[in-house]
């Protein structure tokens, strides 16, 4: 009985000594391996439709996130401005505080009050007030 889908198996050779590797300096090494990986990744597609699709709400997720991130450096960054502004209105507003305060205290200076009011008829106390006493059966 002989097996009709069975094909005689030929002898086969002797396989030739294996050849001899030589290994090329590690940078060339390198830059070859690296220069395969993107070729790989970019020719025959490394991400396949389906786990791309399997991806996307990370990747949503990841975009989120990074958009999240630069908005608080934004908001950040912003505040930080209207802080140093603050710091000068505040540091304007207590040398114009100290320059009023300093004036009015010039200018409530007997001498000077008598100065100003002496324009308008009023003339400075030579003798001393008198003291007004009311009996309280008066009222």
């Amino acid at each position: 009985m002989n097996n009709q889908f069975r094909e005689e198996i030929e002898e086969e050779d002797e396989l030739p000594e294996e050849p001899v590797i030589k290994l090329k300096p590690k940078k060339e090494r390198d830059t070859e391996s690296t220069n395969l990986f993107f070729k790989k990744l970019f020719t025959e597609g490394a991400v396949s439709k389906e786990s791309a699709t399997a991806m996307m709400p990370f990747l949503i997720f990841l975009s989120l996130l990074t958009m999240l991130y630069i908005a608080n450096s934004h908001m950040a960054v912003k505040n930080i401005r209207d802080i140093d502004k603050l710091n000068k209105e505040v540091k304007e507003l207590s040398w114009e505080y100290k320059s009023l305060k300093a004036d009015l205290m010039f200018k409530s200076k007997l001498t000077e009050v008598a100065k100003k009011v002496d324009t308008l008829g009023i003339k400075e106390l030579t003798e001393p007030p008198k003291k007004i006493i009311v009996s309280s059966d008066e009222h």
